[in-house]
């Protein structure tokens, strides 16, 4: 069983609940991603169809949740940055869900004239919702550039996706932090302090070079996939995890 440095920050928050009298069970992941299985349904989602054709291990998958929306601009470099890479990408374009209902159409991202034919060959752009699960877990995927939350990265940690961050907000920092810097598995797009600044389609593309094609990156996507293995171990019988839920259960159960 690999070790790794977050069984520091457990201990010190343990620490800190003992001294005031309280308890933790570190738990999860709950939500357990799965490998993505080909299936004869005509309700496929047309994301899982184009990955089925593609290359093992060849895909960038980007989005960045339902809580963040980049500026137009932002958008604007980002799909010239994917275009220059010449990767095989996967973009959910979506602007962030509007907790209000009545709040009138949302605006549709507008792209490059014309970027969507000349990316055909390599790129698919997706407007609407898509399951992620499904997607990290198909095998062409081979990394996750993310805002960072914190479903986002269990759900990629856990198939073996190495993430590419992009924090926007909230607890997204840290948990890149955590990703980049403890875990290892993933390397920074752009980071937090500098997060206000456009980032440009050249450095956006430089960033997908490196990733997808450097020494560097293939050590990260290797170590997401020994995490993956030791997370998923973790849940099953007899794993840390499911004896920590285990003992939870006993705790809130005892007469």
């Amino acid at each position: 069983m690999l070790k790794f440095s977050t069984g520091a920050y457990i201990d010190l928050l343990a620490e800190e609940m003992n001294s005031r009298n309280k308890q933790i069970w570190a738990i999860g992941p709950l939500n357990l991603g799965t490998k993505s299985e080909k299936t004869e349904s005509n309700s496929q989602h047309k994301c899982l169809e184009w990955l089925d054709k593609q290359v093992p291990k060849s895909v960038l998958y980007v989005s960045f949740g339902t809580t963040t929306s980049l500026k137009d601009e932002q958008i604007k470099e980002l799909a010239i940055g994917l275009e220059q890479s010449k990767r095989n990408f996967l973009w959910i374009l979506r602007d962030a869900d509007k907790g209000d209902i009545f709040a009138g159409d949302v605006k549709r991202a507008q792209l490059p004239e014309g970027y969507e034919e000349r990316v055909k060959e390599f790129g698919l752009v997706v407007r609407d919702w898509a399951p992620q699960v499904e997607i990290l877990g198909h095998p062409s995927t081979r990394w996750f550039m993310s805002h960072c939350g914190w479903n986002s990265c269990l759900e990629s940690i856990t198939v073996g996706v190495p993430i590419a961050a992009w924090p926007m907000h909230s607890d997204q920092p840290r948990n890149a932090f955590l990703v980049t810097d403890i875990l290892k598995v993933g390397m920074t797009v752009n980071a937090w302090e500098e997060g206000k600044e456009i980032v440009s389609s050249s450095t956006i593309a430089r960033a997908v070079q490196r990733m997808m094609g450097s020494k560097e990156g293939e050590e990260a996507r290797k170590r997401a996939d020994e995490i993956g293995s030791a997370t998923r171990e973790a849940v099953e019988e007899g794993g840390i995890s499911r004896l920590e839920l285990d003992a939870f259960i006993a705790h809130i159960t005892r007469e």
